[in-house]
């Protein structure tokens, strides 16, 4: 009997340091391992062929503010979420055999906006900040709408229209805002999304939610899905979701009913039962806003009141619907959130909205032909986002730093616990104002740093102690270095993949309008 236990604890002994092993690390291990792996990784690369053939269809990928960070940090929490080490894991679009580097910045500025820059990868044309669709001549706030087609760009997704393919437009963020406006929409200010945001009184520039409906390509999109809901209804309506709201049109149009009107076998849906509830093979044009303004946070959307689909799932639904012609079609899918949890110096909610783009990404690719299907995964900009330390492998990504053989976190020069990942500005700021005293405690240089750290002694930052502060908690903001209201872009590259015909073109350091062009010749479009 007492073999029999003990040979059932050493059993359960095994099975938790094989658990734990797998835990630290999934990919290779030994030397030979990773030796082997690299061959593999050559010859992978050496049976690649160029597919030079014309694509059918184009999807255009944007996790918007989706830095290299944020991509390497999303790779890492979703393997950690298996229960993998993370650093071995990949994303979806990861596995796609082009990269190249976008270069982001605009026409103006160093660290641009979403508008000039989405306005380069659909219309080719770098512009300045703000501006949507419209060349840099267009002063910022120009009223005059005739000035405004002087200097229109004409978009990827219009040319698609005019040679008789599908289009679509998904977002988790407003339709009305930058990045799924400039692929149907012209305008000197990215803020006038509906009749009520601050216009000249005698401005003859449509707002973007009409220039959605009114949009005057081919047989207009085929799907918009997304959030901005009260853009679109008239101040008389009732929200249908959320009591006591109305819709912010002073014109007192219904956009929403104008749709209707305006397309065959058309449909509007605002809540998640009516979007499961549309078939594709019968809608021709579908209108979805889930919410009178940005969609949930996928962390956030199960307890959204009316309910409202996930990206992939609005990803599935577009494409079922656009891949109907046969002509083929031209989708672009934007994970908008990213971004904006990025602002508000919320990691934990920026990588799970780039990790459901992931699975959107996969979507898309299982549901379309690789050989006639050109996907291209891309941010607009960076943010100002790091991880930093020398946290031991497979340290959890959102936790405080340990080092690799240490049984206890590691500390900064004021002895307190950092976690890996924070921001360089933003709301999460932590320290006190600056003061000569404060001043004092920073080392003359490199060679000082190991060998002063008495001079901290008593110091203290205004750091807080995180040894007993959840850091993985969603609410969780990390620390930042400068205090900001809300955390800033950034101007670094950001990255392309791509995969299908003429994905091959992406290499190198590129300028993002290159994007654009690309599309354009994938789809033989002359423009």
């Amino acid at each position: 009997m007492k073999r029999t236990v003990t040979a059932i604890v050493q059993g359960v002994c095994l099975l938790i340091i094989a658990a734990s092993f797998t835990a630290r690390a999934a990919g290779p291990n030994t030397p030979q391992e990773w030796f082997t792996a690299g061959q593999r990784a050559v010859q992978r690369a050496e049976s690649l062929t160029r597919n030079t053939a014309p694509a059918k269809n184009v999807i255009l990928f944007i996790g918007d503010g989706m830095g290299i960070s944020t991509i390497t940090a999303a790779r890492i929490l979703e393997g950690q979420l298996r229960g993998d080490s993370g650093e071995e894991n990949q994303l979806s679009f990861e596995k796609f055999p082009y990269v190249a580097l976008s270069k982001t910045y605009s026409v103006n500025q160093q660290t641009p906006d979403s508008a000039p820059t989405m306005t380069a990868m659909v219309t080719g044309v770098k512009t300045n900040d703000r501006l949507i669709s419209v060349d840099q001549f267009v002063k910022l706030g120009e009223s005059d709408g005739e000035l405004i087609k002087q200097h229109h760009l004409k978009t990827v997704l219009e040319m698609a229209e005019e040679k008789g393919l599908s289009t679509g437009v998904v977002s988790t963020a407003r339709l009305t805002h930058a990045t799924p406006a400039a692929c149907y929409a012209h305008t000197s200010d990215r803020d006038w999304e509906g009749d009520t945001t601050p216009r000249p009184p005698d401005a003859t520039v449509p707002d973007i939610a009409r220039q959605l409906i009114e949009f005057p390509f081919g047989n207009g999109l085929e799907v918009a899905l997304g959030g901005g809901r009260e853009h679109f209804l008239p101040l008389s309506l009732n929200d249908p979701e959320d009591p006591g709201k109305t819709g912010s049109r002073k014109d007192e149009r219904d956009l929403t009913r104008e749709w209707l009107t305006k397309y065959p076998r058309a449909a509007f849906v605002w809540n998640n039962v009516r979007f499961t509830e549309v078939n594709p093979a019968t809608t021709d044009h579908l209108l979805g806003l889930f919410e009178r303004s940005h969609l949930k946070f996928e962390h956030d959307r199960p307890q959204d009141v009316g309910g409202e689909p996930a990206l992939s799932e609005m990803t599935a639904k577009a494409i079922a619907i656009l891949r109907r012609n046969k002509k083929g079609f031209f989708l672009m899918v934007e994970s908008g959130r990213i971004d904006h949890a990025h602002h508000a110096g919320n990691a934990y909610r920026a990588l799970t909205e780039a990790i459901e783009l992931s699975k959107a990404v996969q979507l898309a690719k299982d549901t379309t032909n690789p050989r006639d299907t050109l996907i291209i995964v891309t941010a607009d900009h960076s943010h100002v986002f790091t991880i930093a330390g020398y946290p031991k492998r497979g340290n959890p990504i959102l936790g405080k730093v340990m080092e690799a053989n240490k049984t206890e976190l590691a500390h900064d020069l004021l002895g307190l616990p950092y976690t890996t990942l924070s921001y360089a500005n933003g709301p999460g700021y932590t320290g006190e104002s600056h003061d000569a005293a404060r001043k004092e405690t920073i080392p003359s240089g490199p060679k000082s740093f190991p060998h002063q750290p008495d001079r901290f002694s008593g110091i203290t930052s205004g750091r807080p102690d995180l040894t007993n502060v959840d850091t993985t908690n969603p609410q969780y903001l990390q620390e930042t270095t400068v205090p900001f209201a809300m955390e800033t872009h950034g101007g670094e590259d950001v990255a392309i993949f791509a995969t299908g015909p003429q994905a091959y073109l992406f290499h190198g350091v590129q300028e993002q309008n290159m994007i654009a062009h690309v599309i354009m010749k994938a789809l033989r479009f002359r423009p």
